[in-house]
């Protein structure tokens, strides 16, 4: 199955307005077909696909402005298999008057774990690690708030 979209028919075009359908679903296409008429900002144009195979189903609906890359159709391809409607449930049947309701049981609460404010260590990258040493900096958590305050901090005790 593959989608046929808006093209951009044009280096400026964001959206376009579908005028006019050629096809309708269960129509074969082939390769180079006028699909459908799309007005843009410089008057109206008709595109073609470049897929060949039968339309499945047209998504879009006449006078709609459409996105570049909106999906307008579906077409699929020869020789594929066609698509399956998903599986419809069973209709559920009314109540029965006069019938307890069923309740589920419920299940207990799920324990939740306390959270963690800070991991034990603070994660400290090596050239950090070294400016500190150098400097005698004993917590460094909190040492180099800034890229900045880094910058200036290392020049200073690399050129000491």
């Amino acid at each position: 199955m593959v989608d046929f979209r808006m093209p951009s028919l044009g280096a400026d075009m964001e959206a376009g307005t579908l005028v006019e359908w050629h096809i309708k679903t269960g129509d074969i296409v082939k390769r180079g077909d006028i699909v459908a008429v799309v007005e843009t900002q410089k008057g109206a144009i008709e595109i073609e696909t470049f897929q060949a195979g039968q339309v499945e189903q047209i998504l879009v609906d006449l006078h709609s402005k459409v996105p570049v890359g909106t999906p307008l159709a579906r077409i699929r391809a020869e020789g594929e298999a066609p698509a399956t409607p998903p599986p419809v449930a069973p209709p559920v049947p009314p109540p029965i008057a006069g019938a307890p309701p069923i309740t589920m049981p419920t299940a207990p609460p799920f324990p939740v774990a306390p959270l963690t404010a800070m991991p034990a260590r603070p994660r400290i990258s090596p050239a950090a690690r070294r400016l500190a040493g150098v400097a005698q900096i004993a917590r460094l958590a909190f040492a180099f708030p800034t890229a900045r305050a880094r910058r200036l901090l290392s020049s200073r005790l690399l050129c000491d």
